[in-house]
């Protein structure tokens, strides 16, 4: 009995190292444009403000199923002063930022797909994971796209009276939709565009309502506090209390673009 115990541990662990060497592993660059849905840009979904480039390493479980690590940098921004919306131009507001994202996501294949692999050379997919973002959004003092300006860090002037500077980084959860195409031998191409709901509301620096002069410190920057908060010259904008952006709680931004990947397909268990 100990010895049939023991051949059947040798056993169980062969096949698990066996299952796991039928996996197969990939990597991926892509690149393309960033885009951003929040208090400044409400209803243009495809919108693109910025670049993107990425890449990942990922395992596939088999050829509908695909677990991955992913890391992407973007740039956005968003300018009251360019909008179709005289509302938004009267507002005046303005911001950029870059995008540090790492997360973890899951790709469903709807076809029996992979490179290197599967019965299928071509198959839509979606994808969705868990992740997190880092941010910092920056805004020009004078709001005039035909004047040179320098960039001022939002988030140090507490620009709706903040008692906390807010921080610089969130959970952001990617999902979207894609197409990848199988190339010669292990190479493949995939075109892919995907949303990032982020788990903070202040992506744009804009948020709340505009606050009163009085919560700021008097100090040689108050001017400043004042100029980026309100950038705008009409009438009501600026008014303690009034709303500075939309209600909704949480800002958005995307990635779409192209790529290419490798898969490195490990060879078949030895069979008896």
């Amino acid at each position: 009995m100990p010895n049939q115990r023991y051949l059947l541990s040798i056993l169980v662990v062969f096949m698990t190292f066996c299952a796991a060497k039928a996996q197969t592993l990939e990597l991926g660059l892509s690149g393309g444009g960033a885009g951003y849905i929040g208090d400044l840009n409400q209803d243009k979904l495809l919108k693109i403000t910025g670049m993107n480039l990425g890449g990942y390493v990922k395992l596939n479980l088999d050829p509908y199923w695909a677990l991955g690590l992913h890391y992407n940098y973007g740039k956005v921004r968003a300018n009251d002063a360019t909008s179709d919306n005289a509302q938004f131009r009267d507002r005046n507001l303005n911001f950029k930022t870059a995008l540090n994202e790492v997360s973890a996501q899951v790709d469903f294949n709807l076809f029996n797909y992979f490179a290197g692999g599967g019965t299928k050379s071509f198959t839509p997919y979606i994808f969705t994971g868990i992740g997190g973002v880092f941010f910092s959004p920056k805004a020009k003092y004078t709001n005039d796209p035909t004047l040179e300006d320098k960039y001022y860090n939002l988030r140090f002037y507490k620009t709706e009276g903040q008692t906390e500077v807010y921080k610089n980084y969130a959970i952001t959860v990617p999902y979207g939709v894609g197409v990848k195409l199988r190339m010669k031998e292990n190479w493949g191409l995939f075109s892919q565009v995907g949303y990032r709901t982020v788990f903070t509301d202040y992506l744009d620096d804009v948020s709340a309502r505009y606050p009163s002069p009085a919560v700021w410190p008097q100090d040689g920057d108050l001017n400043t506090r004042k100029r980026l908060s309100n950038p705008s010259d009409v009438a009501p904008y600026g008014t303690p209390g009034l709303q500075r952006g939309d209600f909704r709680k949480r800002d958005t931004y995307m990635f779409v673009g192209i790529g290419i990947s490798y898969t490195f397909v490990s060879q078949k268990c030895y069979t008896f």
